[in-house]
Parts: structure tokens; sequence; C-alpha cells
């Protein structure tokens, strides 16, 4: 996958404070979680790892992933007090800091999250300039960045699923900007995730989805 940091990136977003990085990185990586969810979530199980384990509380990034999860855009006053908001929300949650996780990103976050009788977990990285990379979903490698419009397939892993996938795509007249897909193991579950320069139709999703080799098929929007 390319760089696709730009200009306004590196600047930063327009945002409550302190940090780019501890603030409104984090808020949409707990946005993103709502989006794969589908729900603002009942209960959220959340770890901060290396960096943040050390200054989550300090640098607002406690408030900033509680406001995420409740779908508060990164500019949105109630970040502040975001805890107050949750309560008010049913909104059940827990903390955790692993200090010296070394296989992740400095400034990372795994976030699980229930509605009813459906979860999802993801784990995400903040990058600075409220920049973000989703760097797995449900256990599966992702690596998107909420940048672009992305339809994430959960699928069976079967021949020639992407080129299908990506002439469906290619129909509604979208171009693709980045896919990845990764597999449980050889003709086993696989998680196909496009990142696309437009909006697809809601009959494309829903065809896709009624393919009876696909499991799931999760649309979402630009976040910003």
């Amino acid at each position: 996958m390319g760089d696709k940091s730009s200009v306004f990136d590196m600047i930063g977003p327009i945002m409550i404070g302190p940090s780019s990085s501890h603030t409104a990185g984090v808020v949409k990586i707990g946005r993103a979680a709502v989006a794969l969810l589908g729900h603002i979530p009942q209960k959220a199980e959340i770890t901060f790892y290396n960096s943040f384990a050390r200054t989550y509380e300090g640098h607002g990034s406690d408030r900033a992933i509680i406001a995420g999860l409740l779908n508060f855009s990164t500019d949105d006053d109630r970040i502040k007090k975001s805890f107050d908001e949750a309560k008010k929300q049913g909104l059940q949650y827990s903390f955790r800091s692993v200090g010296n996780a070394s296989t992740y990103h400095p400034n990372t976050v795994s976030i699980k999250v229930v509605h009813n009788n459906r979860e999802c977990s993801i784990i995400g990285e903040s990058k600075g300039g409220g920049v973000i990379n989703i760097a797995e979903v449900d256990e599966f490698k992702a690596g998107f960045s909420t940048a672009l419009t992305t339809l994430l397939i959960k699928a069976h892993d079967i021949k020639g699923s992407v080129s299908f996938i990506s002439s469906v795509i290619a129909q509604d007249n979208c171009n693709i900007a980045t896919m990845s897909v990764s597999r449980k193991g050889k003709n086993d579950l696989a998680c196909q995730v496009f990142e696309i320069d437009s909006t697809l139709k809601p009959t494309t999703i829903a065809y896709i989805n009624s393919l009876d080799w696909v499991i799931e098929t999760v649309y979402i929007p630009v976040i910003d």
C-alpha cells in the first residue's frame, strides 16, 4: 500500500486537543470500530499499547476513544465529557494498558466492541496528524486508513473471488485505490479490503453480500 498522507494530514485536522495522535487519531479509530460493528456499542474492552499505555490518561486518549465509540467527530466539544455521555447512552467500557509490545506501533489501541449478539475487534494505529491505520479486523490483517471509502468482505477463499469483486466494483464506475487479502489458511476464510475513490451504490453492496460464498460485507464511508 502507498502512503496516502497529504499536506492537510501532516498539518492536522480541526480537532479537540491536546494532540492529533492522542486525540484526533484515537477518535477516528473508535469511529472505525462503530462502522464495523454497525452500531454504537453497548460494551467495549479497550487496550492501549506502548506509548499510548504510558500517556493515555494524561493526553486524553481515554476520553477520545470513548468519544469515537459514541461516533463523535474529531471537533466535537463533547469529547471532553465523553465519559458522562457514555453513561447517558449506556456504554459500558474498561481500559487496559500494555507498556511493552514490541510488535506493535508505538501508538496502538485494540478494541473489542459488542452490540446485542454482534461483536467485532480491531487494532488501530495513530500515526500523527489525525492519520490512522486499521491494522487488523477480527484477527485478519486489514491495513486501511478510513481516508477513502472502504469495502471489507469476509468470504470463503475461492479461486477468482478477488478479480470477480474487482470487476463488480468497476461495473459501478468506481476506481480501486488499494486492495489487500488476508487469509486464515488456504481454502479457508479470507478478508478482502478495497479502498475506493467514490461511493458504491446500495444495490452493488447488496449484490456482493448476496453471493453464496460471501459471509459478510461491511461498507465504511470516509471517516474525517
